[in-house]
């Protein structure tokens, strides 16, 4: 029996509307004063969060806040809507996008106090908060697209958003082309929808993938797994999963808060909500995709942990452990267990915000310096970004009681307790690769703290600690990843549970017990500790003993060398043959041609203008000469 109760709402068109208006205001009015752009911009972001805490503050569990703006476009008897649609599954993104986003916000006011591109660099920031948004409360697949689209290219304005440095700006043309990728397999998976379901809207999906249920369809299995693949490819571009996670790292060419914004709370979760939103599909799919989506997420989660392990930029190393973490969250998805990759979603949001914050304090303080290898010392200098980037470096280690065990402990629970019978048995070695994986990330965050708030200072700047402005969302974002996964394993689920299925809570570890399953963070932490403490003479020995595998490792397994050999460059010669070839040669040769002969057929008439009336009286003679001639011939 549908149950879902659809009220006619303005709340989920007021929410992106804020930053919309924010960034039109921000650029506009930023113009005459710079300053202005900063402080209109925050508070929109600030509105935005009020109006998502207004549109859930009432929000019954099987409740749709539905805003039905306008009549988008028909084709046939499909029409496609420009709704926008608030549930207890938006309304978590919602919170995340813009509690996180007004924080940035904030920091970003003295990060970039500064720059003469402030108004610019803020009507960014507040159109990428509207995409996100529209992303999220899109109720079909085109609106979210929409959305999938405007994150894409305020990401690409926002990387190369100092346009001048030639190699920023080929970072943002390499995170606009990747993400094209992926999303062509959207719009596969929209094109095979329409098809055979005749909609996008995500109710009717789900209420005629149920009808194709019950009917015991044969081909649902097989037309569901093969659209949720073109979706999966979709996630794989936006949500940084092999092989297309190359352009994250490349991503650290904008400002800081840019990267927190992107890494923490809204274009690398997409994939993750697109999972969660489309459920219907991939429930309906072959167990076969769901054995896909996790293996490729734990050969994403390890193989950018080790690459981590060997990064010297602070940025860099966050970077990695971005994709890192996102591979979890599709191991929690992959399995069916939507609400436990939501929960590493939003344990995420708060302690990577926290450290991308806290890296961006350090380099302010070191006055753009950003290799780790010439900071230490900080912790006397720079006292309030040292504790919260502990806090979080403990919290994204997965040390209890913080947030991160919480969320990867239930990841790692839902492994063996998923519904596909090809995972469960796959279980104890993807559970085997995950937990060595949060032990590298233990280790190599542990290094980032130690190197960076240890021993004494390298460097040649004088560091300071950065104004309030920048430490006041450090302190919530620490607080939040102290406490942001207590009580979420039990209320989450629950909050979600009309929503999504099986969002069930995992039976939680009794406080000794999770002590004691926090071993692999422990112990990655303690490496960490006494490897760049004590030790420190160790890990040059060590490098010098397997040169080659470091370089692999600093190299980044040199895949962004194997795309550029095998794709890259053959695309590049293809694409000179046929400019020089058929644009230069046959397009403008035949037009540049037709335009020399008429230029040549012209000069030669022109001779014949002489003006002299004899010539043209000889002209006139010659020519009836020769029509009678022709004609008695004739």
């Amino acid at each position: 029996m549908d149950t879902r109760q659809v009220i006619t709402s303005l709340d989920p068109a007021l929410i992106p509307l804020a930053p919309l208006v924010g960034a039109a205001a921000a650029y506009g009015l930023g113009r005459k004063n710079r300053v202005f752009s900063g402080v209109i911009a925050t508070f929109a972001a600030i509105v935005a969060f009020a109006l998502t805490l207004k549109g859930v503050f009432d929000l019954a569990p099987s409740a749709i806040k539905e805003a039905h703006l306008w009549r988008w476009f028909g084709v046939g008897q499909v029409a496609f809507d420009m709704t926008l649609r608030l549930d207890r599954l938006s309304s978590v993104m919602c919170l995340v996008i813009t509690g996180i986003g007004s924080l940035i916000h904030l920091y970003s006011t003295a990060y970039m106090a500064d720059d003469e591109g402030m108004p610019r660099f803020f009507a960014y920031l507040n159109l990428f908060l509207f995409s996100m948004l529209v992303l999220v409360l899109g109720g079909n697949l085109l609106v979210l697209f929409i959305g999938w689209e405007g994150v894409g290219l305020c990401s690409y304005l926002l990387i190369g958003f100092w346009f001048r440095n030639l190699n920023y700006c080929g970072a943002g043309r390499k995170a606009f082309v990747v993400n094209r990728i992926g999303d062509a397999g959207v719009l596969m998976g929209i094109f095979l929808l329409l098809k055979h379901f005749g909609t996008v809207d995500f109710l009717l999906l789900n209420d005629r993938l149920g009808e194709a249920a019950a009917l015991f369809d044969p081909k649902l299995a097989a037309v569901c797994t093969l659209i949720g693949f073109c979706l999966f490819i979709g996630a794989t571009g936006k949500s940084a999963q092999l092989p297309l996670f190359v352009w994250l790292p490349d991503a650290m060419a904008g400002p800081t808060p840019v990267s927190a914004l992107i890494h923490a709370a809204t274009m690398v979760t997409a994939g993750v909500y697109l999972f969660a939103r489309a459920h219907f599909v991939f429930d309906s799919a072959g167990a076969e995709l769901g054995l896909i989506v996790v293996v490729v997420a734990a050969l994403t989660a390890f193989i950018s942990a080790t690459i981590a392990v060997a990064q010297n930029d602070i940025k860099k190393v966050l970077a990695y452990s971005t994709v890192s973490q996102l591979g979890f969250m599709f191991l929690a998805a992959g399995a069916g267990a939507y609400w436990v990759a939501l929960f590493h979603v939003i344990t995420h949001a708060f302690f990577k915000a926290c450290l991308f914050l806290g890296a961006g304090s350090v380099i302010h303080g070191c006055h753009h310096e950003q290799d780790m290898r010439q900071m230490g010392g900080l912790r006397r200098l720079m006292p309030v970004t040292f504790i919260t980037y502990f806090i979080s470096t403990l919290a994204i280690a997965g040390i209890y009681p913080f947030s991160g065990f919480h969320s990867k402990h239930a990841i790692l629970a839902s492994l063996g307790q998923s519904p596909n019978s090809l995972i469960v048995a796959s279980a104890p070695i993807i559970v085997l690769i995950a937990s060595v994986t949060a032990g590298l990330t233990a280790f190599y965050m542990t290094r980032s703290l130690v190197l960076t708030f240890f021993g004494s200072y390298r460097g040649h700047a004088h560091p300071h600690e950065s104004p309030w402005k920048m430490t006041v969302p450090l302190i919530v974002l620490a607080v939040l990843a102290v406490i942001g996964g207590i009580g979420l394993e039990h209320s989450l689920p629950h909050y979600l549970e009309a929503v999504l299925p099986r969002a069930h809570a995992h039976e939680s570890l009794a406080p000794i017990d999770s002590l004691g399953a926090s071993w692999i963070g422990v112990l990655g932490v303690l490496i960490g500790v006494f490897l760049y403490g004590p030790l420190a003479s160790v890990p040059p020995a060590i490098a010098k003993a397997i040169p080659l595998l470091l370089r692999l490792l600093q190299g980044k397994y040199f895949i962004d060398e194997v795309y550029q050999t095998l794709i890259v460059r053959p695309l590049e010669g293809v694409s000179r043959v046929l400019w020089r070839g058929v644009d230069q040669g046959v397009i403008d040769g035949t037009v540049n041609g037709t335009a020399e002969v008429v230029e040549v057929s012209g000069e030669l008439v022109r001779t014949m203008q002489t003006g002299d009336v004899r010539h043209y009286a000889l002209y006139l003679f010659g020519a009836i000469a020769t029509m009678v001639a022709v004609y008695l011939v004739w």
